[in-house]
């Protein structure tokens, strides 16, 4: 992935900007804390095997934020690369949107990185720009697309 999105003057670009999505052992050390806190505090982890290896998984946050208090927080959605193209991706997003929708949610609120197959896959889902900003988000990762989807 060399081709990553960037907004620039209020437009969404193309940019030759290599995106690494590589994981220390200390960074899935850190997701599992982070996944096991999502289940702890109400939310939703739910993970694709295949062959009993784990393939993808998806987690919302339990507690609904906004001014309308009507996102839910898909804090992460990942599938392996061996596995992209095969609906893994589309079967988790549905099944958190069914699950956020049932916990009170009108939309689900997206920090999604740049990468153009990123932002492909979203745009596919019928998400968009988010109308509400978490600045909780944009401060962290300012070079993420805040996004939403309609529930």
């Amino acid at each position: 992935m060399n081709r990553c999105l960037r907004n620039i003057d209020g437009a969404w670009c193309v940019r030759e900007e290599p995106f690494i999505d590589e994981w220390s052992a200390e960074d899935y050390q850190f997701l599992v804390v982070c996944l096991k806190n999502t289940v702890r505090t109400g939310g939703l982890v739910c993970a694709a095997f295949c062959g009993g290896a784990l393939k993808g998984f998806v987690s919302v946050e339990g507690e609904l934020f906004g001014t309308g208090r009507e996102y839910l927080d898909l804090t992460s959605i990942h599938v392996s690369e061996d596995m992209r193209g095969c609906g893994i991706g589309k079967e988790l997003f549905r099944h958190a949107a069914e699950w956020a929708g049932e916990h009170g949610a009108k939309k689900l609120y997206i920090s999604s990185h740049s990468a153009v197959e990123t932002q492909a896959f979203y745009a596919a889902m019928g998400c968009v720009d988010a109308l509400e900003l978490n600045e909780e988000h944009v401060n962290a990762e300012p070079c993420d697309r805040q996004l939403e989807y309609e529930l």
